[in-house]
């Protein structure tokens, strides 16, 4: 709960157009504390309260409800995941899974890796995403060709 109070400390600040020095001339005058290091759960409430104060207005937390991935290589990438967690090939079968798979796999070799992989928009890591996914495959001895699928 002290990380949550602290972070959403931040963003009333960044809201309120305050920067680090009024922040902590701010907490030092409400609770005593410059540093939120020093600071329990009371201390960070009455630091917010006097942000909310101050005009501060939380905004609701988002949802995020997933939509279907916008184009067929996407798509691609979701189905061999899927395949390789109905054969019994990974720890995290889901979309959380598959986003840390390509952080961990894509991460070092691209510049950014995006929060999620159907906002992966480079053709070239697409690809690359769908060739490790088939290789992993192969290993798992998992049939990929969907030409031969009974299930078509």
């Amino acid at each position: 709960m002290t990380r949550a109070l602290q972070q959403t400390i931040h963003v009333a600040c960044r809201q309120l157009g305050l920067d680090q020095d009024d922040r902590r001339d701010l907490q030092l005058q409400v609770c005593g504390k410059a540093s939120m290091k020093d600071m329990g759960e009371e201390d960070l409430k009455a630091v917010l309260k006097h942000l909310e104060k101050a005009g501060f207005k939380k905004q609701p937390r988002r949802t995020k409800a997933f939509k279907p991935a916008p184009r067929s290589d996407l798509k691609l990438i979701h189905v061999l995941w899927r395949k390789l967690g109905e054969k019994g090939a990974l720890e995290r079968p889901g979309r959380a899974g598959l986003n840390a798979f390509i952080r961990s796999r894509f991460g070092d070799a691209w510049a950014s890796v995006p929060a999620d992989v159907d906002m992966i928009r480079d053709q070239e890591q697409i690809t690359a995403v769908i060739r490790a996914l088939k290789a992993w495959g192969k290993r798992a001895d998992i049939d990929f060709d969907f030409a031969r699928s009974p299930h078509r």
